[in-house]
């Protein structure tokens, strides 16, 4: 049988969750639909930053800021720059950063704990939306091809978004960068080299167009990102295979045969396996005309590179922007919709503009002494999201 949701969300990210607790706040019930099986199938990530402006106003918007302010990671606005030598050519302790650090999975937590119960459907992993006559959609899931319709169908379902084909033709288009995602566990005890290098709280180091990212957690471990550009198909179908941790590791080194040794080992002492991230970005500048009853959030509306730290940010405040417009247009759906996406435009645009930006600035020539004199006109601990 077919059941029934007035509103559906696809995707329980921090957007979606932020949506749907901002939603609760004011006496709005809406489900939410995520593939994992449960709140702890996968990992959420390591550090973000969250930006005032956005992040932290969804929060407050939630009435979840003092529990945020429980979670932000001390000393995690810490930010140093490297050449491939591993000279430091920058170093703050971000004291004066207006971003503080929290781990992503603890704010995800915070988001789940303050849905009432049931509010998430795991396991409903999407195949396909569309449009009915009567104005309602219908969503269809893999399991058993179990359908249900909405009356308001809202896409927070990330990169790759079955529902952003109903509003728009756009897909996410290689960036020409990848990233290899690693992890040092235990790190001042087990990886002390690695540690000293990182520091207590973000690392830039680059050079010849790649280079280290990197931060420490708050259990000790190190967060890793080794970037260079690629092929698109690099980690398919290329020299690496992912599968041989330490042949991968191996070939992935080659690329940095002549960087120093600390920053090396970020790579050689890396516990567990290396995680291809090839980054996908949708056209800066991406909108789409009106569709009735069906609107997107986050990276189903706007994919960008990570390179101006404004991802999970921009996700939570769509969000709570979007909830709010349902709050001050109540049965009216279509105005909500419009005056949402009217705000979510312009900001997105900007925000893709300078991720887009980031990324040729990081991995242009001289990337490590252009992002110091970039930071030294504008804090931007934590701008890799």
């Amino acid at each position: 049988m077919t059941s029934h949701h007035p509103i559906a969300v696809i995707g329980a990210g921090l957007g979606g969750l932020t949506l749907a607790r901002v939603l609760h706040v004011n006496g709005i019930r809406a489900a939410v639909f995520d593939l994992d099986a449960s709140p702890a199938a996968r990992a959420q990530g390591g550090m973000l930053d969250m930006h005032v402006e956005s992040g932290q106003a969804a929060l407050r918007a939630a009435g979840l800021f003092e529990e945020f302010r429980a979670i932000v990671h001390a000393g995690g606005e810490a930010t140093r720059i490297l050449d491939k030598d591993a000279t430091v050519l920058m170093e703050n302790d971000g004291e004066d950063g207006e971003r503080p650090e929290v781990s992503r999975g603890a704010l995800r937590d915070i988001l789940l704990d303050s849905l009432p119960e049931g509010t998430v459907r795991w396991g409903a992993k999407v195949t396909g939306a569309r449009t009915l006559i009567d104005g309602r959609h219908e969503v269809t899931l893999a399991d058993g091809g179990e359908t249900f319709t909405t009356d308001l169908l809202i896409g927070a379902d990330g990169a790759w978004s079955k529902v952003r084909p109903l509003v728009s033709d756009a897909v996410p288009a290689y960036s020409g960068l990848s990233m290899v995602e690693l992890s040092l566990l235990d790190a001042d005890i087990r990886h002390p080299e690695a540690a000293g290098v990182v520091g207590g709280g973000m690392l830039f180091a680059l050079s010849d167009e790649k280079g280290f990212l990197a931060h420490r957690d708050t259990d000790g471990s190190l967060h890793v990102y080794a970037a260079l550009k690629t092929p698109a198909d690099w980690a398919t179908s290329g020299p690496i295979d992912f599968t041989d941790t330490e042949a991968a590791k191996a070939t992935l080194l080659a690329h940095f045969d002549d960087w120093d040794k600390r920053l090396r080992v970020l790579v050689s002492e890396a516990d567990g396996p290396l995680v291809p991230r090839p980054i996908h970005a949708l056209p800066v500048g991406h909108r789409w005309e009106r569709v009735p009853g069906v609107t997107l959030l986050g990276d189903a509306a706007h994919l960008m590179s990570p390179f101006a730290g404004e991802g999970a940010n921009l996700a939570m405040l769509d969000g709570a922007e979007l909830a709010t417009a349902f709050a001050a247009h109540p049965g009216d759906i279509e105005t909500a919709l419009a005056a949402y996406e009217l705000a979510l435009f312009p900001r997105s645009e900007s925000a893709a503009a300078d991720s887009a930006a980031g990324l040729d600035l990081c991995f242009g020539p001289d990337a490590s002494q252009a992002l110091v004199d970039l930071m030294a006109g504008h804090h931007v601990a934590g701008a890799i999201d």
